[in-house]
Parts: C-alpha cells; structure tokens; sequence
C-alpha cells in the first residue's frame, strides 16, 4: 500500500521493490544513502556551475574567427574553438544528465512520503549547500532555483 499522507515508521520501500526496510539498521542504512545521494547532489551541482564557468571564461579569451557563414550562409560549418560543440559544453551536459537523474531520484525517494527519507533529503541538501555551494554567488548565476532540476 502506498502512502498519501507523511508518516514515521521504519517500513519505506523506496524507488524499488527489493529496497524495503523492515529494520531499524535498514532504515539507518536507508536514510544515510539518502542522506549522502543529496549531498552528491550538490557537489555535482558545484560541478556543473564550475564547469560553465571556466568554459565562458575559455570562450572569453579565445574569441573564435570570424564565422565563413557570412560568405556563405547556406553552408553549414561546425564551429571552432569555443564554439557551441565545444568539449567542455560537452562535460556540462553529461554532468547535468546525471545530475538531473540524481535530482529526479531523490525526489522520487521524498514522495515515499516517509517523514525519515524527507528530513534525511532536506538535510543532506542543506548541508552539501553549505559545504560546496556557498561562497560561490558572486562567480555563478543561478538559472533555476529548483534543487531537484
């Protein structure tokens, strides 16, 4: 049966059916992996702002040549260094992938609806916020204030 209301207790299944508490060390065990994904989530959040980053501050010293579609428009080139396909925009869509994979999994975990999984998620956000994130307002523009997109 799947819960609607939050509730404390020890039995949570949580994203899949061979997950399931049915202890207080599984549960332990079970909020401390909640606990350490939202941290993870943070730090690869901290990742992926600093690789934008160092990637505009790439493109801003080296200003890619005047682009041939001015000559010829109907002619599609890739760009060059520091252009749209570059290797470190690359590297932030793949770390954003995975990070969004993460995000959606911990906000799967929260609709448990287990009072334990959400404080442990809460708390390991809060504390991987402090421990990766702050500091770094003047250096990076937040595009999105949601913590699980």
């Amino acid at each position: 049966m799947m819960h609607m209301t939050f509730y404390w207790g020890k039995k949570v299944t949580l994203l899949f059916d061979f997950w399931r508490t049915d202890s207080w060390a599984s549960y332990a065990i079970t909020l401390l992996a909640c606990f350490i994904f939202a941290l993870f989530y943070q730090y690869m959040e901290d990742r992926r702002q600093r690789f934008r980053i160092i990637s505009a501050n790439f493109r801003r010293n080296y200003p890619s040549p005047p682009s041939a579609a001015v000559n010829a428009p109907l002619l599609y080139t890739f760009p060059t260094v520091g252009g749209k396909w570059n290797s470190a925009r690359f590297a932030t869509a793949i770390v954003f992938g995975i990070n969004s994979a993460i995000g959606y999994m911990l906000m799967l975990a929260v609709m448990s609806f287990n009072g334990g999984v959400f404080v442990a998620v809460v708390l390991g956000l809060a504390i991987g916020y402090l421990l990766f994130r702050i500091g770094d307002e003047d250096d990076v523009s937040v595009d999105n204030p949601c913590a699980c997109a």
